[in-house]
């Protein structure tokens, strides 16, 4: 077990926050390596879920009494946390969303008011399905094209085709800051800076990389930035949004109900100013709330040590995994995450996925949600194994022991 860090924490120390990891499965010791799909949390997370429920259980914004105010002020600390974090210029450019999906859809919808027979939204061959689904609907439905920027064998986007997509008629551009098959890191200034030159938004699917990152929207110079707080050791059913205070203040609400409007009568209605025309109904209270316990936790790390953590883990995980014989690894461009995709020749990855759980080892198989991707690497799906900063170097060694062990008995 690694105990220290070269930037100084103790990974073990990390780990004890942590009650999941200390559990077997399959009378082995949990080795989770599936936070791609989503994170374990801290016990300061779960603590901060419970002292809700026991403290000051109340809706939000619309109770005068004490306990209402109290809840009120402790969500609207979250969103202060994750401006910060974020280095966004307002609070209020903070919308609160079901997750990154949900975030997605909500300017796939809102947006589509921007967009015309015959104009042009950008993608990138590395999309999860939740930023192609949801541009291929507003394009069925606004008669727009749906483009999408190529990658080369390594998993790098091809930015001079990406170049050459651009035009006047390109209306937005979305893309992952990391992937989540491959771990490729997108270099989202360049290709932000890129789009603004003929005019086009830019939408960032930030999920993967907000675990990972140290993420400051006002120099990126995104538009929208969407992210999820399950991959970032928060609770599940809560996830933001960030947008240019411009583009917020133009776009309409995507749904309508309590709390987005200013005034209604059976006439018409008029919406209420930001972020709550965007934040319609009782929002996931206690998840927002305890997600800032996660800010918290991950600040107190640093996102700088948890980057410089994790690089390590990539690059002995890459070497350690290159002696398993018959191993294809895929997305080895040079910037990216501590994520390994990869498949065992000859073997399916589903067989192989199931071997390692019995082996008390949690990684991921099939196609990850990225189908159009899995077809340009012309592969059923990939075994992968995501980590995060509670994981250690042991915990690689076990992986490739376990391999070494698997792979005979599938042949």
């Amino acid at each position: 077990m690694t105990e220290k860090t070269s930037t100084g924490f103790s990974v073990t120390e990390i780990r004890k926050q942590f009650p999941v990891l200390e559990r077997e499965v399959n009378g082995r010791p949990l080795v989770y390596m599936d936070n791609g799909a989503t994170t374990h949390k801290p016990k300061a997370m779960t603590d901060a879920i419970t002292a809700y429920y026991e403290t000051i259980n109340s809706n939000v914004h619309r109770g005068v009494h004490h306990l209402s105010q109290l809840a009120t002020d402790a969500f609207e600390l979250t969103r202060e946390k994750l401006r910060a974090h974020l280095n966004a210029e307002h609070s209020y450019e903070v919308i609160f969303t079901k997750g990154t999906t949900d975030s997605i859809n909500t300017i796939a919808s809102s947006f589509a008011d921007f967009v015309n027979e015959g104009d042009e939204i950008i993608i990138s061959t590395l999309e999860h399905h939740s930023n192609i689904v949801p541009w291929q609907m507003m394009c069925a439905r606004k008669k727009a094209t749906l483009k999408v920027i190529p990658m080369d064998d390594r998993g790098v986007l091809d930015l001079e085709a990406y170049a050459s997509l651009l035009s006047p008629k390109t209306k937005l551009v979305a893309f992952n800051h990391i992937s989540n098959a491959l771990g490729i890191i997108n270099p989202v200034k360049e290709m932000t800076k890129m789009a603004h030159e003929v005019g086009a938004a830019v939408l960032v699917d930030g999920a993967q990389s907000m675990p990972h990152l140290k993420v400051d929207v006002r120099d990126l110079d995104v538009d929208f930035y969407a992210i999820s707080a399950h991959k970032m050791y928060g609770p599940t059913g809560i996830g933001a949004l960030y947008g240019k205070e411009e583009w917020l203040n133009k776009l309409p609400p995507y749904q309508g109900g309590g709390e987005m409007i200013a005034t209604v009568t059976f006439e018409e209605t008029t919406y209420a100013d930001l972020p709550h025309k965007f934040e319609a109904g009782t929002p996931h209270i206690e998840g927002v709330i305890a997600w800032a316990a996660s800010i918290d936790w991950m600040n107190e790390i640093g996102l700088e040590n948890i980057t410089t953590y994790e690089a390590e883990l990539l690059a002995y995980g890459t070497e350690a995994l290159s002696s398993v014989e018959g191993l294809q690894l895929y997305g080895t461009g040079p910037e990216k995450s501590a994520l390994f995709s990869f498949n065992i020749e000859g073997l399916h990855p589903y067989d192989v996925g199931t071997l390692l759980d019995q082996l008390g080892i949690a990684v991921r198989t099939g196609h990850h949600c990225t189908q159009p991707l899995m077809n340009r690497l012309d592969v059923p799906g990939t075994i992968r194994a995501s980590l995060a900063v509670y994981n250690t170097k042991d915990e690689i060694d076990q992986l490739v022991a376990a391999l070494n062990r698997v792979i005979p008995m599938l042949r």
